[in-house]
């Protein structure tokens, strides 16, 4: 990675502080504005690279988030969860490490990944009322527990490959009928803990170094900002209207991606 790829312009800073935003505000209350970041950053740094360089910034976000909300986890879930989502980063590294070989170092495939998986998630997002997931909360517990393997293999290659599994998980623990505390907390440190499992991955792939962790640090207090202000606008927001803006704006941001 060459250190001149953080030599970024006004704009380039503009779209990296907005990511750092949207991620404290995702991580404190306002789940799901995390999506917005993924393609951001992706047009901000070359897209194989991307998303090493945003996960440390998540993972500032996820120590405010696991910070304000860390007694409300539900634990039980999380393990059931977690052993099916680290095989998927496991399966996600090998995906990313073989697009890293081709040509031009999977830019334009990852890119293209990115953004569809994105459009994918916006999608998911917006039919949930309509595919009656909240029926799993009371499906039988074999069942119950293909679906947890299943959602969590999907978010952990979606998380490994493009930091983009904030959606599926939303979806998940919607269905779970969660109250909105436990719901947050629970996504607060499943995050925490999978992002942090994700940190060999990306440096093996050669995208955390030395100098996208100074770029990083640059951007905590910017996170920091973004998460007071999740707390403040969540608590003033209806879930309707917050969640309309933020499939708009990740539905942009994907076109963006997939048209350039």
């Amino acid at each position: 990675m060459e250190t001149d790829i953080f030599a970024l312009t006004p704009q380039g800073w503009a779209l990296a502080c907005v990511c750092a935003i949207c991620v404290g505000m995702s991580k404190a209350g306002l789940p799901g504005l995390g999506t917005v970041a993924v393609p951001l950053m992706a047009m901000v740094f070359p897209p194989s690279q991307s998303t090493g360089i945003l996960l440390p910034i998540l993972i500032a976000g996820d120590a405010f988030g696991v910070l304000y909300f860390h007694r409300h986890a539900n634990w039980p879930l999380l393990f059931r969860l977690m052993p099916a989502a680290l095989a998927g980063i496991v399966i996600g590294f090998f995906i990313v490490r073989h697009l890293m070989g081709s040509e031009d170092g999977g830019n334009t495939v990852i890119r293209l990944s990115i953004g569809g998986l994105v459009l994918l998630l916006v999608v998911l997002s917006w039919l949930k009322d309509r595919l009656h997931l909240a029926e799993i909360s009371t499906l039988p517990p074999k069942w119950s527990l293909c679906l947890a393997i299943t959602f969590g293999v999907l978010a952990g290659v979606t998380t490994q490959i493009a930091n983009a599994a904030g959606s599926i998980m939303v979806v998940y623990l919607l269905a779970m009928r969660l109250p909105k505390d436990s719901f947050i907390g629970t996504s607060a440190w499943y995050f925490c803990i999978l992002n942090w499992c994700k940190v060999p991955f990306m440096i093996g792939l050669g995208t955390i170094t030395k100098e996208s962790l100074l770029f990083n640090a640059k951007l905590i207090p910017v996170v920091l900002l973004g998460s007071l202000l999740g707390i403040f606008i969540s608590a003033r927001m209806s879930n309707r209207s917050f969640e309309k803006w933020v499939l708009l704006l990740a539905g942009i941001s994907a076109l963006k991606l997939l048209l350039d």
